[in-house]
């Protein structure tokens, strides 16, 4: 459907008349119309996490309401409008959705109107944990994951890394790419993947330069976030081929150049000999 429906129209005029500004902009932040949600809306929307006197949960349950709608559409945007709010807006909407039990059950969705209507809102619901994406880069700013210690490494990356899984389990591809909404959404998902290989790459560089000095069990942990971090940067580079497809700037994109299998095998070596074992042995161990 293209425009917006009529029965967009009547929630945006019923808004209007109970003075619901907020309200209003969730809604036409979130039609039924097939394209992203329109720039001035969420602005305002942004705007709004700022002022003091804005009701966030408010806001909130507004945008929770409008994943319950039938239309993946409708849905989708939502779930955008939210994410949208969490990387630009105020610290107090993220905060508050940290605050609640339970975000969005969207399990049991399926707009029967579109074949596909279940698979795209599946795709695009893992986003929300996402919300680690602005603490991370802040955490990057302030050059935490550069000097963090070996033991919160540890912890830390493997967080990273989940949070990079729930992003490529979006699965982009370059010929759904041409449907607003979804571009709209992998937009948002390109710009976290470069927030979340920044904060990644430098706390995987801190955890090698501590290496040498780890003690022989912080070695296995650091090894094996290494192996899987090799492996992400293969998925991540096959997210990023999607993007430079369908026109993202390339300068815009991060060279991921792998690293020098020399290296891996100096880490296998130093382990093993932690171990008393031979490199052929770590290996099967390994496996």
């Amino acid at each position: 459907m293209s425009g917006q429906s009529i029965t967009d129209r009547i929630a945006a005029a019923q808004h209007s008349m109970t003075g619901s500004a907020i309200s209003k902009a969730v809604c036409k932040a979130t039609t039924h119309e097939v394209s992203g949600p329109k720039k001035k809306h969420l602005d305002y929307l942004i705007h709004c996490t700022n002022e003091m006197n804005v009701n966030i949960p408010q806001l909130a349950d507004t945008l929770f309401e409008r994943t319950a709608n039938s239309s993946w559409v409708v849905v989708f945007k939502a779930l955008i409008t939210t994410h949208h709010l969490m990387m630009y807006g105020n610290e107090r909407f993220i905060q508050y959705l940290a605050s609640r039990n339970t975000l969005f059950n969207l399990n049991n969705f399926l707009d029967k109107g579109a074949l596909q209507g279940k698979t795209h809102v599946n795709r695009c619901s893992f986003k929300l944990p996402l919300c680690f994406c602005r603490l991370l880069l802040a955490a990057r700013i302030d050059g935490v994951m550069r000097t963090m210690n070996t033991e919160k490494l540890i912890k830390t990356l493997p967080i990273i890394q989940n949070q990079l899984d729930a992003l490529l389990d979006f699965q982009a591809n370059p010929n759904e790419l041409t449907n607003g909404v979804i571009n709209s959404a992998f937009m948002l998902l390109f710009k976290d993947s470069i927030r979340l290989f920044a904060a990644y790459n430098e706390g995987v560089i801190n955890l090698l330069e501590k290496y040498f000095d780890m003690k022989k069990n912080q070695c296995k942990d650091a090894l094996d976030i290494y192996k899987k971090f090799l492996y992400r940067m293969t998925k991540l580079s096959e997210f990023l081929k999607v993007a430079e497809q369908v026109g993202i700037d390339q300068g815009d994109i991060p060279d991921l150049s792998q690293a020098p299998s020399s290296l891996l095998e100096a880490l296998e070596q130093h382990l093993a000999s932690l171990e008393g074992k031979k490199t052929k042995e770590l290996n099967a161990d390994t496996r």
